[in-house]
């Protein structure tokens, strides 16, 4: 069982919004009841339900409010393709060294395949049969 929330005072809850509302407007972003709850340590159901009238008022500003547009454009269309090209050819440039690195490790299990096999030849005395020189083929 969860312990009860414990609730502020109406006055320090306006306190809270005021500076809330006024960091929303400063920063260009629209107020939202579930920020507000949250910087009260309250759950938003529980914000709602202790301070329906302060609630409202934010959700009137929330909704009277539109984003301020920001001074910063993002990135055009050529500039993502030109990230996405680059992106992709550090990624095409790893994997051919990935590529180059198995294959040189390939190349010395072979290596090492083929000595081994001597090695266990010679050990246990097998003559090898080449087919170098064996006539009809």
């Amino acid at each position: 069982m969860t312990r009860p929330a414990v609730i502020p005072t109406q006055a320090r809850t306006r306190q809270v919004m005021d500076q809330y509302l006024n960091d929303c407007r400063t920063n260009g972003t629209r107020p939202s009841v579930l920020a507000l709850a949250t910087a009260l340590s309250l759950s938003n159901t529980t914000f709602r339900r202790h301070f329906p009238e302060l609630a409202a008022e934010v959700s009137a500003l929330r909704s009277s409010q539109s984003p301020r547009p920001t001074a910063e454009v993002g990135p055009s269309p050529y500039e993502i393709l030109a990230a996405r090209n680059a992106k992709l050819r550090r990624a095409n440039r790893s994997l051919t060294e990935n590529l180059h690195y198995a294959a040189a490790q390939i190349q010395r299990l072979a290596l090492d395949n083929a000595r081994l096999r001597e090695a266990l030849e010679a050990s246990t005395n097998v003559t090898r049969i080449d087919r170098i020189g064996r006539p009809g083929r």
